[in-house]
C-alpha cells in the first residue's frame, strides 16, 4: 500500500489549525459547558518565576508529572511523542541525541559543545554521555524552543529541555508501583515524603528491567537492547523561616543494560537473515574483558549528582537564588561495530565526566517591571576513550585488501574465515589486534546575564535580555595504534602517537541577546514575538597526521556556529479554559554549521558545513471535551536544510539528520468514576513522523539505505482505581499494533562500508499494581 505522507498530514495539520482558530466560539456549542472540569491550568517557571504559560513570550511545552504518569511515560525518548519540534534518539543511556527543530546534539567527543541544553532540577547536565536520566517522581517538564542563552546558558543554541522533580512535603505521604510485562519485564518505583514545619525530606526510587527484544545467537553474549536500571534520590528540604528555603537533592542511577543491537545487512548471522528486526550474531571480542575492560557487550554506566538550591525572599519584591550543582559520570559500553558474527570491528566506548557550577541570581517582581540578573560559573573536564580489537586476517579480507585470495569474509553458511595460518604459513593460528585513541575535554566558562521585561500598557510587555560568555578551552588527544603483523602500518588508518598526548588551548567570548514582545489581544488571547542569538562555542579539535618528521599534532579551530531565530506566535485558551492552544513559527539563519562526521577510522570530528536555514510551524491544542475526557494535539512542519550553494560543498541542500519534516501527536486522557469507590483512568495516544535521514549525508551508505520511511505508534492504558483505598491496577501497550521501524542506521560501521541498523521497540505490554498511602 502507498502511504502519502505529505497528504495525510497536510490534513490533520489543517484540521488542528480550524480547530484553534474556532476556539473563541465554535466550541461553545459542542463542549459541554455544564461540566464541572476544565484543563489544568499550567504554569511554568522558564523565565525565572512563576508563569502562566500564556505569558511567556517564547514557544514553551510543559507536562506535569501527573500528565508524565496518566501517559505511562518513563522514557525521555517517548517526551518527543508529546513535544513538537523535539526528537529524543536513545541508542542508549550512554548515547542519546536530543533534537530540537532539526539541531542535533549527540556528539560523545569531549572536544565538542552540547547544542541543547538540558536542564536538572536548575543544572546543566548537557553533555551528550551524561545527559541521560530515568524519568521517576517527576514535577515538571518543560521544553523551550529557540536560542535560550539568557534563560538557560549558552548549550541553549537551539532551545533546552528542562526536567524538575518532585520536593519534599511535611505532610506524609507514600507511594509504591509494581510491575511485570513480556520480555521478563519488571519494575519497582516508589517514594515517601513527610516532615515537620522546617525540616522535611522525600524518597524517591526506581528499578526497571526487561530481556533484550532481538536475539543474540552467539555464545557467551546477551540478547541485545535488554535494560537493567536503578535510580535512587533522596532530599532534603529546610524551611528555618518563611523567607528562606533550601533544597538538597543527591541523585544515583546505574544502568546495566544488555547493549545495542547493531545488525549488518551484508552479512546474514548463521542460519538467518539479515533483517534488522531479525535475531543477530554479535559475538563480539573474545578478548574484550582484557582490550575493553568488560567481557560481554553491553553498557555500565553510572551518573552521580547534587544540587543545593538555595531561594531567599529578601522583600516582596527582590528574591535571590543560588544554585550549586555537582555531576559525575562514568560509562563503558562495549558495542559490536560490523554487526555480524566476524571478529572485525570491535570497540567499546569509555566516557566520564565531572561537572561543577555555580549559578547566583536576583530577581525583582514589581507591577510594571519584572527582571533577573546575575553570574554563573561552570567547570566540566571529560574524556572519551575508543579502544578497538580485531584479527588481522579477518580484518584486511572483511574491508577488501585480500581480494586475491577470493575467500568470502563470512561464508553464505555463516562461519568466518580466519586466514591467518595460510599468510603465516602456519606460524600463527590468529593474530589478534587492538588499539585505542583517546579525546579530552576541558571547559571553564563564566557568564553575566540580565533580562529585563517591562509592561508599557496593560496589553504590552516588552522584554530584552542579554548573556556574556567567556570560556577557556583545552582539548587533548592521544592514539596508540602499533603495525599489524600482516600489514607494515597500523590497521585503522590512524597517525599513531603512541600514547603521547597532544594538546591546544583556545578563549573565546561572546554576547548573546534576545529581544521579545507579547500583547494580550484579550484576556483570553495573548500574540508574542521574539527575536534571539544561539551559538555553539568554537571547537578546538586535535588529532594526529604523519609528517616527514614523523607524527605531529593536527589542529583545527572550527568556528562558532552562530543562529539568529525570528519568531511569532499565539497562546489562547477559551473563557472556561476548556481549550488551550498555541501556534508558533520560526525562522532560523545558521552561519558556520556545524556537523559530526566519522573519519576512515571511526573517529567523530565536528565539520564545518557552510550556511543552514530553518524554517518551521508548530502548534498545540488540547481540549476537555466533558467532565471525564480531555483530547490533546501536537503537531510540526520543519524545513531543516544546509544552503544548497557550492561553497557548502557535498552536504548542500541536504536535510538535517534525525528530523522529519512532519510530526503530529495527538492522544485522549479519560477518567470516570464508576461510584463512589471505582473510577476508570485511560489514555490512548498516536504519534506520526515522516521520513528521516540517519546520516548528514542524505544518501546511501556502501549501496545501502540509511534513512528510515514514515512511522506511526500507538499506546494505550486501561486502569481501574479503587479512590477509597487509593489503589489502581493498570494495562498499558506502547507500539500497539507492533510497528517495525529503526532507531538508527549507519553508525561506525558505516565508516568501514559495513552500515549496521537498529531496530526500534516492538509490542511491549505491562501490568502495574499502585498503591498510595497517606
Amino acid at each position: 500500500m502507498t502511504y502519502n505522507t505529505q497528504n495525510t498530514f497536510k490534513r490533520n495539520t489543517l484540521s488542528a489549525l480550524i480547530l484553534a482558530c474556532l476556539a473563541n466560539n465554535a466550541f461553545a456549542n459542542t463542549v459541554d459547558v455544564s461540566a464541572e472540569a476544565d484543563i489544568e491550568r499550567l504554569t511554568v517557571t522558564t523565565q525565572k518565576r512563576v508563569q502562566a504559560i500564556k505569558d511567556v513570550p517564547v514557544t514553551v511545552s510543559a507536562f506535569t508529572g501527573e500528565m508524565l504518569e496518566q501517559l505511562g511515560i518513563q522514557d525521555l525518548d517517548v517526551l518527543s511523542e508529546i513535544t513538537p519540534g523535539l526528537i529524543i534518539q536513545e541508542q542508549s543511556p550512554n548515547n542519546p541525541g536530543f533534537v530540537i527543530r532539526g539541531i542535533t546534539s549527540d556528539s560523545g567527543s569531549a572536544q565538542a559543545a552540547p547544542r541543547v541544553s538540558v536542564y536538572y532540577n536548575g543544572t546543566d547536565i548537557s553533555r551528550s554521555r551524561g545527559s541521560y536520566f530515568e524519568l521517576f517522581d517527576i514535577e515538571r517538564v518543560e521544553v523551550v524552543k529557540g536560542p535560550q542563552a539568557t534563560l538557560f546558558g549558552t548549550a541553549a543554541s537551539v532551545g533546552a529541555l528542562s526536567v524538575s522533580t518532585r520536593k519534599p512535603q511535611e505532610e506524609f505521604e507514600a507511594g509504591i508501583t509494581a510491575g511485570v510485562g513480556n520480555y521478563a519485564a519488571r519494575n519497582l518505583q516508589g517514594f515517601v515524603t513527610g516532615g515537620q514545619q522546617h525540616i522535611q525530606g522525600r524518597l524517591a526510587f526506581t528499578y526497571r528491567e526487561r530481556d533484550g527484544y532481538i536475539k543474540n545467537i552467539a555464545a557467551n553474549q546477551p540478547d541485545l537492547n535488554g535494560i537493567e536500571r536503578v535510580g535512587v534520590r533522596p532530599s532534603v528540604r529546610f524551611t528555618p523561616n518563611d523567607d528562606v528555603t533550601i533544597d538538597v537533592i543527591y541523585n544515583y542511577e546505574k544502568n546495566n543494560d544488555t547493549g545495542t543491537s547493531f545488525k549488518s545487512l551484508r552479512f546474514a548471522p548463521t542460519g538467518g537473515d539479515t533483517s534488522p528486526f531479525s535475531f543477530v550474531e554479535a559475538s563480539g571480542s573474545p578478548l574484550a574483558a582484557e582490550v575493553f575492560g568488560k567481557a560481554d557487550l553491553g553498557i555500565d554506566r553510572t551518573v552521580k549528582d547534587v544540587n543545593l538550591t538555595i531561594n531567599w525572599d529578601l522583600s516582596e519584591q527582590w528574591q535571590l537564588t543560588s544554585i550549586t550543582a555537582k555531576r559525575q559520570f562514568d560509562s563503558l559500553e562495549v558495542f559490536d561495530a560490523d554487526g555480524t558474527q566476524a571478529w572485525f570491528l570491535e570497540f567499546a566506548e569509555e566516557a566520564s565526566g565531572e561537572q561543577i557550577s555555580q549559578e547566583i541570581r536576583l530577581n525583582f517582581n514589581g507591577d510594571k517591571v519584572n527582571s533577573f540578573f546575575g553570574v554563573s560559573y561552570f567547570d566540566e573536564e571529560g574524556s572519551q576513550r575508543v579502544p578497538f580489537s580485531t584479527e588481522e586476517s579477518i580484518y584486511l579480507n572483511c574491508v577488501g585488501q585480500l581480494a586475491a585470495l577470493n575467500v568470502p569474509c563470512i561464508n553464505a553458511n555463516g562461519t568466518v574465515n580466519i586466514l591467518t595460518p595460510v599468510l603465516t604459513q602456519g606460524r600463527f593460528q590468529t593474530l589478534p589486534y587492538s588499539g585505542v585513541f583517546q579525546n579530552y575535554g576541558e571547559n571553564q566558562a563564566v557568564s553575566v546575564f540580565a533580562d529585563v521585561s517591562y509592561a508599557f500598557t496593560d496589553k504590552l510587555e516588552l522584554t530584552a535580555g542579554l548573556r556574556y560568555v567567556n570560556e577557556e578551552k583545552t582539548s587533548r588527544y592521544a592514539s596508540n595504534f602499533a603495525n599489524a603483523v600482516l600489514a607494515p602500518v597500523p590497521l585503522l588508518p590512524v597517525a599513531s602517537t603512541s600514547g603521547r598526548i597532544f594538546s591546544a588551548d583556545g578563549r573565546f567570548d561572546s554576547w548573546l541577546p534576545r529581544f521579545n514582545a507579547l500583547y494580550r489581544i484579550n484576556d483570553n488571547l495573548n500574540m508574542y514575538a521574539t527575536v534571539s542569538k544561539g551559538r555553539r562555542s568554537e571547537v578546538v579539535d586535535v588529532a594526529s597526521a604523519n609528517s616527514s618528521t614523523g607524527v605531529i599534532p593536527r589542529i583545527t579551530e572550527i568556528p562558532a556556529e552562530t543562529v539568529w531565530n525570528y519568531e511569532a506566535g499565539f497562546k489562547g485558551q477559551t473563557e472556561n479554559n476548556r481549550l488551550r492552544y498555541a501556534i508558533s513559527s520560526f525562522y532560523q539563519d545558521y552561519q558556520n554549521f556545524q556537523v559530526t562526521l566519522q573519519d576512515d577510522a571511526g573517529n567523530f570530528f565536528v565539520a564545518n558545513a557552510g550556511n543552514a536555514k530553518n524554517i518551521g510551524v508548530e502548534a498545540e491544542i488540547k481540549l476537555t471535551l466533558n467532565a471525564s475526557l480531555e483530547w490533546f494535539n501536537n503537531l510540526a512542519w520543519i524545513d531543516a536544510k544546509i544552503d544548497d550553494n557550492s561553497s557548502n560543498g557535498n552536504l548542500a541542500g541536504n536535510r538535517f539528520r534525525l528530523q522529519p519534516e512532519y510530526t503530529l501527536g495527538t492522544g485522549l486522557m479519560y477518567a470516570q468514576d464508576l461510584n463512589s469507590t471505582y473510577r476508570v483512568n485511560s489514555s490512548l495516544m498516536y504519534t506520526f513522523r515522516s521520513d528521516i535521514f540517519f546520516e548528514e549525508a542524505n544518501a546511501p551508505v556502501a549501496g545501502f539505505d540509511v534513512s528510515q520511511a514514515a512511522v506511526q505508534l500507538t499506546s494505550l492504558r486501561i486502569g481501574f482505581e479503587n479512590t477509597q483505598q487509593n489503589w489502581s491496577v493498570t494495562l498499558s501497550a506502547s507500539n500497539l499494533f507492533d510497528k517495525a521501524y529503526l532507531v538508527d542506521a549507519g553508525n561506525t560501521g558505516g565508516s568501514f562500508g559495513f552500515p549496521s541498523f537498529i531496530a526500534g521497540a516492538p509490542r511491549f505490554i505491562g501490568l502495574e499494581f499502585s498503591k498510595t498511602f497517606m
